[in-house]
């Protein structure tokens, strides 16, 4: 049970005895979860709606043909 002055998100925490309690490692790992979340949401929306896809990598195509490096 939560005391009155602990925060509402520390109660429910799993703990980790195995992971080093770096703030860099935690945000390392919400990111790269982050991408994968993202990255399946794009595979989705593709699949959905192809044609809106199709557009979008072409569009992605020609920024990559026209920028200088």
């Amino acid at each position: 049970m939560r005391t009155p002055r602990e925060p509402i998100g520390t109660a429910a925490a799993p703990v980790r005895d195995a992971e080093p309690a770096d703030a860099g490692t935690e945000r390392r790992r919400r990111r790269a979860q982050f991408l994968r979340d993202l990255a399946e949401a794009r595979e989705l929306r593709d699949r959905v709606q192809p044609r809106r896809a199709k557009a979008a990598r072409l569009r992605h195509a020609m920024r990559m043909r026209t920028f200088r490096w």
